[in-house]
């Protein structure tokens, strides 16, 4: 850094802390003139935080309890094991080329649990089969 920027960093540091002096001189000066309504912003403030800090412990949204998957529909339906792994990688929102690749079988394998999900499911679609899967809590 050469001198002239030393020079203009002095100036700068020199120029803020006499800023800062008469700020302070300012506030003394408010302080002694306008006691009340300093009190008055002091405890706005104050309730304000108090008010914050309460609102968010009251109206927390309640801790979201662990999802139990719907063993007994899983059974009714007669869904494998397989084929509710694929419904989860489904729900996921992943492709059959993706599911086959998370789940090491050929895209045809997918398409064949897809097709018997959407047998056991009565879905024609996609959304349609992850739709009736929630409703059953078979999927979160």
């Amino acid at each position: 850094m050469g001198p002239m920027w030393r020079t203009i960093a002095i100036y700068g540091v020199v120029l803020a802390a006499a800023a800062v002096a008469l700020q302070a001189l300012e506030f003394q000066l408010f302080a002694r003139t306008h006691p009340a309504e300093l009190y008055i912003v002091l405890v706005a403030i104050g309730f304000t935080g108090l008010g914050i800090w309460v609102g968010a412990r009251v109206f927390r949204p309640p801790a979201a309890a662990g999802f139990a998957v719907n063993t007994q529909a899983q059974a009714a339906l007669g869904i494998t094991g397989r084929e509710y792994e694929v419904l989860q990688h489904l729900a996921a929102g992943r492709s059959n080329k993706e599911i086959a690749s998370k789940l090491a079988l050929s895209p045809n394998t997918v398409k064949t649990h897809l097709a018997r999900l959407f047998e056991k499911l009565e879905a024609k679609r996609r959304t349609e089969a992850l739709l009736k899967a929630r409703e059953l809590g078979l999927i979160p």
